[in-house]
């Protein structure tokens, strides 16, 4: 993982604050909104986001981004408001605030629990970057600005460490207009780029 730890925590935490008073007041209407997650709404969106931050938090690892895995945690949260998300969302942040320190160096370089292929590192910052997308999806369905900010250098970091095991072996842009489209073409949400993978093809 290139990024530090330390920016990848801040990241995350910080994350998770932006995705909470996202959610909090968007309203039923907006909740029932279609996304670029295919098949997904809105509140489809949030339910997965928060889903997956929560079954980490709670040690729930084994499958975690799998298809099962991320049907449960939507489904566990089937008629929730946006309100109550965003209840959750508050909780899991405490949480991963408290869990996150605990880990010492030496298991923040080792292999991640639960399947992940990576470090633990690699996978809280997969959690990072997975916390700003759906936030720009969320953004993007509703028709507010998507935000780029320091969620786009996690993001790219990751999905550059992605595309490479697909056997990507281009330049990575680093222009943020750039490193968005590239971001959005690798994971199926934008126009594809010329020998980039599409990840969830």
């Amino acid at each position: 993982m290139a990024l530090p730890r330390a920016e990848v925590t801040d990241g995350l935490l910080s994350e998770l604050e932006t995705f909470e008073a996202l959610i909090r007041p968007l309203t039923a209407e907006q909740w029932e909104r279609p996304s670029r997650c295919e098949g997904w709404t809105v509140g489809d969106v949030a339910r997965h986001t928060i889903g997956s931050l929560t079954d980490v938090v709670e040690g729930r690892l084994d499958g975690l981004g799998t298809p099962e895995v991320t049907k449960r945690e939507v489904d566990e949260r089937a008629g929730r408001s946006p309100a109550q998300l965003a209840d959750e969302a508050a909780t899991t942040a405490k949480g991963a605030a408290g869990l996150l320190p605990m880990f010492d160096d030496a298991a923040w370089d080792a292999p991640a629990p639960g399947g992940y292929e990576g470090t633990l590192g690699d996978g809280v910052e997969a959690l990072w970057y997975d916390t700003w997308l759906h936030g720009n999806d969320i953004r993007a369905a509703v028709g507010m600005p998507e935000v780029l900010g320091p969620g786009l250098k996690g993001g790219l970091s990751h999905i550059a460490t992605e595309v490479r095991k697909h056997g990507y072996e281009g330049e990575v842009p680093s222009n943020d207009d750039d490193a968005f489209a590239f971001i959005l073409a690798a994971t199926g949400r934008g126009p594809a780029q010329a020998g980039v993978p599409s990840l969830y093809a």
